[in-house]
């Protein structure tokens, strides 16, 4: 079993941001996609989409929500794209991260149904692990006495990070790409909106039993070691844009998160594909969603080919660390 964090920073974003409610979740795809042969795309972060009934070219852009600031990097090709889009359009519409209210909204919803804690999910030895590792980065009683009633999938994502020290977005060791192409959409005065709402995103993990989730997070903190290096395999590949190696990776976790591909992964990227036509047709847009959903038969690009969309790779090394 892998460790779930590294999937998760390609797959989501209100988990990591707790971002503001976008436009409210469009219809899922219908399953009358007619099936062709699948051919697995060229390895390339940035895509352009045009055909079909589009008078613009839209991009597609695969982000990694998390990396560390001497990893992250911006290619010229993906910075004239953004600058030739008149929309942006995250997963989530993060235009409103700073509005208190709605965070707060957000953060209830990470919270188990029905009172329940991390210590109804575990056997005895096994949540006094867990507690423990926890109290060794640093979490005080008093905090862990509300965490323990998170979901054990969000409560994975401080199970690596040293609770006493300085955050490390605050401090930029970390980036998101969200939030620098965010800032740069503020500059450009550009729209921004939302694939699905945060609060979907959220919602996604009652589908998975709680005590399922726990094992995922005792497995997690077991593994710390390998999973390190799982999230080092994760950034090399995206730094080397190998969208097509990122979701393999996911494939392979098929005692882990991996057996919930379906509405983790693959309905996610059918809801998108009208939500998508409906915003390409009105302007050119440019949209940032996790590389994990890029490649594979029913990622992005293979689902808008399927709809009748040209796909066109755009593998510029022109590197540029700032936007």
């Amino acid at each position: 079993m892998k460790k779930i964090f590294p999937f998760i920073v390609l797959l989501f974003v209100s988990i990591t941001t707790f971002g503001q409610e976008a436009a409210e979740m469009q219809k899922a795809v219908k399953d009358t996609i007619q099936k062709t042969t699948y051919q697995p795309p060229v390895n390339a972060l940035l895509w352009a989409i045009s055909g079909k009934d589009l008078k613009d070219t839209s991009y597609l852009y695969g982000t990694i929500h998390l990396i560390g600031k001497e990893d992250f990097f911006l290619t010229e090709a993906t910075k004239k794209a953004f600058d030739a889009s008149k929309k942006v359009v995250f997963e989530i519409n993060l235009e409103n991260m700073n509005d208190m209210m709605s965070q707060f909204g957000l953060l209830m919803k990470a919270f188990m149904a029905d009172g329940k804690t991390l210590k109804d999910l575990m056997k005895e030895e096994d949540y006094k692990e867990v507690k423990e590792h926890f109290a060794q980065k640093g979490m005080t009683d008093f905090l862990w006495n509300m965490m323990e009633r998170i979901k054990p999938m969000f409560l994975t994502m401080f199970a690596s990070t040293d609770l006493t020290g300085e955050n490390p977005m605050m401090s930029g060791d970390m980036k998101s790409y969200e939030m620098e192409l965010m800032a740069k959409a503020k500059l450009q005065k550009k729209p921004m909106d939302g694939l699905e709402t945060a609060e979907y995103q959220m919602s996604m993990f009652d589908s998975i039993p709680y005590d399922a989730q726990a094992q995922m997070l005792l497995q997690s903190i077991r593994v710390d070691s390998v999973a390190s290096n799982e999230m080092e395999e994760m950034v090399e590949l995206y730094k080397n844009q190998d969208i097509n190696g990122m979701i393999s990776m996911f494939d392979e976790d098929e005692e882990g998160i991996g057996k919930y591909e379906d509405f983790l992964l693959i309905n996610r990227n059918k809801n998108w594909i009208p939500v998508m036509g409906e915003m390409m047709i009105k302007q050119p847009t440019f949209f940032g969603v996790g590389a994990g959903h890029l490649a594979g038969e029913f990622g992005v690009i293979n689902l808008l080919k399927e709809q009748g969309y040209t796909l066109t790779p755009i593998k510029d090394k022109t590197v540029l660390r700032r936007l």
